[in-house]
């Protein structure tokens, strides 16, 4: 299970000496930067964008699985409240399933994600200078579930590419999911 709130780690030598260092530049696109932010601010700036935009992957693409498993009417057993099973919010568009959900559970939600995002930016040395702490420790990717192994040049730099790129994709998903719940018919394959 990975936090959306922890950051992207950069190694002590990822102080890039250009942006297209980074990892997440892929086939087809490449190098995308149209604004040219890259050529405007600092490395440090860099690395808080690239720590943002892998932070939205992430929970893209945990919003991109939820709404897949709301949809299919997957729930936990039981009741999220005095007066709210799980079974009923099952049942109810997901933009409708949190609108059901009490007032205190969304305060705990907000709250919880409030903390992880505090603690996260009070954390020394900052993930903007490259520092490689991250809370709750993050685990280093491995070649395979038995090894112990740390990855690390080339198939580190293909893992983080992959992370990058699903987490792109599951924004567009989402994007394309709340478009299709707030505007019946604008997406064509989804009903």
């Amino acid at each position: 299970f990975i936090v959306p709130c922890i950051p992207f780690v950069a190694s002590s030598t990822m102080m890039m000496n250009t942006v297209k260092d980074m990892p997440g530049i892929t086939a087809p696109i490449g190098y995308f930067d149209p604004a040219g932010y890259s050529e405007t601010v600092s490395p440090e700036a860099m690395l808080w964008f690239r720590a943002a935009e892998l932070k939205h992957s992430r929970v893209a693409m945990l919003a991109f699985v939820g709404w897949c498993v709301n949809g299919l009417g997957w729930h936990f057993p039981g009741q999220l409240s005095s007066d709210v099973s799980f079974e009923s919010l099952s049942k109810m568009a997901p933009r409708d399933a949190w609108e059901a959900v009490p007032e205190q559970g969304k305060l705990q939600i907000i709250g919880t994600i409030a903390v992880m995002e505090t603690v996260c930016e009070f954390i020394k040395p900052h993930y903007t200078k490259a520092g490689t702490a991250s809370w709750p420790p993050m685990i280093t990717p491995r070649k395979d579930f038995f090894s112990w192994e740390p990855l690390t040049g080339k198939d580190l730099l293909e893992q983080q590419n992959k992370e990058l790129n699903n987490g792109r994709l599951a924004m567009i998903g989402m994007m394309g999911f709340s478009v299709a719940s707030i505007i019946p018919g604008s997406v064509p394959v989804l009903p």
